[in-house]
């Protein structure tokens, strides 16, 4: 019988522990933390072909150039990077159609790295 209630007084003493702290309490009450966006190193390669490939490449890579616009080879993104069909789409600018056509618009992190990539002329790096 004893170590039941010991048992018992433990399990207590364990949920009472956890009930006093919640996010608030751990975080602070101001926003929660974001993940940082690193753009030093943006190249073609390594961040702007599979970003788009992976947000774009159902509708604008491999054959496919919905709209007019193909994004599956460098030739065809620098096309649309230079003139600003990209970055219009992406940002939701008005004028442009909002991509991805029915879904989220891409993160911040995200349009801010193709924004870099465009702004250093689009390389094929």
């Amino acid at each position: 019988m004893p170590a039941k209630l010991l048992l018992l007084a433990g399990v207590a003493l364990l949920l009472g522990g956890c009930a006093s702290q919640n996010g608030e309490d751990l975080l602070g009450s101001g926003p929660l933390p974001t993940p940082s966006c690193d753009t030093t190193r943006v190249t073609y390669a390594a961040t702007v072909a599979p970003l788009l490939l992976q947000n774009c490449g159902s509708c604008h890579a491999n054959g496919a150039a919905a709209g007019g616009v193909g994004l599956g080879a460098y030739t065809q993104t620098k096309a649309a990077a230079t003139s600003g069909r990209l970055l219009g789409s992406v940002d939701h600018a008005p004028g442009y159609s909002p991509m991805p056509k029915g879904g989220a618009q891409l993160s911040a992190c995200d349009r801010a790295k193709l924004r870099k990539w465009v702004a250093a002329g689009a390389p094929n790096n």
